[in-house]
């Protein structure tokens, strides 16, 4: 299995909603990130799915600014 399998199997979540957006930016925006935000996206899919659906919803802001920036192509993808 490669990575990218590894990861799309991760973007596989319990809520819905959050596997079609996460899998929806893995094939349209995922290669488009350069290293450092393919690490940040990765520390993303950490969070438990209800916080994340909360940071991806706007009602928890995110830890940093580079979270929030992938937080933003997520919302758009």
């Amino acid at each position: 299995m490669s990575d990218f399998d590894r990861l799309r199997w991760r973007c596989r979540r319990g809520l819905l909603e959050l596997d079609l957006v996460l899998t929806r930016f893995l094939d349209q925006g995922y290669a488009d990130l350069d290293a450092r935000e393919r690490e940040v996206f990765v520390a993303l899919l950490a969070h438990a799915d209800n916080e994340l659906w909360d940071l991806m919803s706007g009602r928890l802001r995110a830890d940093n600014l580079e979270e929030e920036a992938i937080l933003d192509r997520l919302r758009v993808a």
